[in-house]
């Protein structure tokens, strides 16, 4: 006991340091500053007792400075995935995708995309029938917009572009969950319409394949290629 007590003002330091990785609750805080600042007085029971609860609240404190950077990590992290592993994917995952998308911003917030998910046999059998890119995903997000919500301005529709950024939503969110996705164009919208009998307001944006990558899946050979943004943007 006598060189635990002769060590206090170190076990103390090492307290503090625990207590900054604490969650910022002041009453928290104070209690296990208190309790630090009397760590020479307590035996080493109780000194032990308090380094298990402050770790424990360290371990639920936010991570915001860890992930400062963690869209442009994501941003990084995403290729198109054309090689997809037959793991079903879980249905909290798909909730979680597709309520990236219903947050995205659209024109006056009319909302007008309708997302038909494929994923029984007989869908996912008929999407790839009508398109070599759908790779055999086992979702295939169908992200349509609807003719009569879409706002349009000198006859332009703002749907494609409302489709597009809902896209980039759930594009992203299937990133951060592990999971591969492809933007896909390469079909004919009528016959896709046709096929899965929509109704003749909803007008097919693009698909959006969706499933764990295959092992050995990996970006083409061009993905990496960008053009220095010198090129891509102008100050004025």
């Amino acid at each position: 006991m006598a060189s635990f007590a002769k060590n206090g003002a170190l076990l103390s330091e090492c307290s503090f340091f625990v207590i900054k990785k604490i969650p910022h609750n002041l009453h928290i805080r104070i209690f296990c500053c208190t309790f630090a600042l009397d760590i020479e007085k307590i035996s080493m029971k109780k000194f032990f007792l308090f380094a298990c609860v402050a770790a424990m609240f360290a371990a639920c404190a936010p991570q915001n400075e860890q992930k400062s950077n963690s869209f442009m990590d994501l941003a990084r992290a995403r290729f198109a995935v054309r090689e997809y592993a037959q793991t079903p994917v879980e249905q909290a995952k798909i909730d979680s995708i597709l309520e990236a998308g219903r947050l995205a911003p659209t024109a006056k917030n009319v909302q007008p995309q309708h997302i038909y998910v494929l994923q029984s046999p007989e869908a996912i059998a008929k999407i790839n029938e009508l398109t070599r890119c759908a790779y055999h995903a086992p979702v295939v997000f169908l992200v349509c917009y609807d003719t009569d919500l879409a706002w349009t301005k000198d006859g332009e529709s703002s749907g494609n572009m409302d489709c597009s950024i809902v896209g980039t939503h759930m594009m992203m969110e299937a990133t951060e969950l592990g999971l591969g996705t492809c933007w896909v164009k390469w079909f004919e919208p009528a016959e896709v319409a046709a096929a899965f009998n929509l109704p003749a307001n909803h007008k097919p944006s693009f698909l959006l394949p969706c499933g764990y990558a295959a092992e050995g899946a990996k970006p083409s050979d061009h993905h990496f290629s960008r053009k220095p943004l010198s090129e891509t943007v102008t100050y004025k």
